[in-house]
């Protein structure tokens, strides 16, 4: 399957701008005149209402509450640290910024392994001792139909250890370079690229590289996908941010994104893109101001099989 019917979110309790992240991540703005206090109440009320929007549309959402200490200020972003896969497997990733490691919770894996299979925990942290990162789904858009993984190059995506995880989940790897409107690497392929089972949302000026583009390009053709082109201003919106998901066996597929995400899109392609789902605008902008990452950031999927 390409898209999960569960997915786990982890409701902050520390949630501000996290000052180690901001050196890669140039989407992250502080909000003046709002106090920590109604960051984190803001926070709160988008977090509850992305939740309960989602259940509302079908999705089984496990929510974790972060710990207090150590302070997390990313805790609402678990897709960066862990991948669940339908084999059983679960890959633990290394985060860039010291003050992110501790988002990586073995009490969160003991509860999803009360109800899921855990066959095998392959812990990549190590890495982070020479400096080399990967950063989950963040890093890696997975076509999972075609064994087909995207990413784009950066601080906090290491090409050789994409390639050797590619490799080590069967996946063809598809590396390139992305970059913002002012020549900055895009810190995370999620940002600009949503792969979903018979579509992709990606931006292709962003790929500065002739020959890196046209991979991209051919790559996505050829297995079947209708490309929706989105520019750089909408990526500066998160509309690159998305995210598939199968409520239940034989519903229509949702296709989750930011209230900004989907204001940002042109009429034409919200018509393309409703075409394969229904389209799911969650409303989360002190989330996506201050943390630097949206809809899609928030949900880690599940894909592990359930235990009989």
């Amino acid at each position: 399957m390409q898209s999960a019917s569960t997915v786990f979110l982890v409701r902050p309790v520390r949630f501000a701008f996290n000052a180690e992240t901001a050196a890669s991540n140039h989407f992250q703005q502080a909000i003046a005149g709002l106090s920590d206090a109604e960051v984190q109440e803001k926070a709160f009320a988008e977090f509850d209402n992305l939740a309960a929007t989602l259940r509302g549309k079908g999705m089984q959402v496990l929510v974790f509450d972060d710990t207090p200490e150590p302070a997390k200020p990313d805790a609402v972003f678990p897709n960066n640290w862990g991948t669940f896969h339908p084999d059983g497997r679960v890959l633990l990733y290394p985060m860039c910024a010291p003050n992110r490691r501790a988002e990586r919770r073995p009490d969160i894996l003991a509860q999803l392994s009360q109800q899921f299979a855990l066959t095998e925990v392959v812990d990549l942290s190590h890495y982070e001792a020479q400096n080399r990162f990967l950063e989950g789904t963040g890093s890696i858009i997975f076509d999972h139909l075609h064994r087909v993984a995207y990413a784009c190059v950066s601080a906090r995506t290491d090409a050789g250890l994409f390639a050797d995880v590619a490799a080590q989940l069967g996946y063809r790897p598809v590396a390139f370079h992305s970059y913002d409107q002012q020549g900055q690497e895009i810190y995370h392929t999620n940002v600009m690229m949503c792969v979903g089972a018979r579509f992709a949302v990606v931006c292709l000026e962003s790929i500065t590289n002739a020959t890196e583009q046209a991979a991209v390009t051919e790559s996505l053709e050829s297995t079947g996908h209708e490309i929706v082109p989105i520019s750089l201003a909408q990526v500066a919106r998160f509309a690159g941010n998305m995210l598939t998901l199968q409520p239940a066996a034989g519903a229509r597929e949702l296709l989750a994104m930011s209230q900004s995400a989907f204001e940002a899109l042109m009429p034409a392609q919200r018509a393309t893109l409703g075409q394969y789902c229904e389209l799911v605008p969650l409303p989360i902008p002190t989330i996506e101001t201050i943390g630097g990452g949206s809809a899609r950031c928030m949900l880690a999927e599940v894909f592990l099989p359930v235990k009989q």
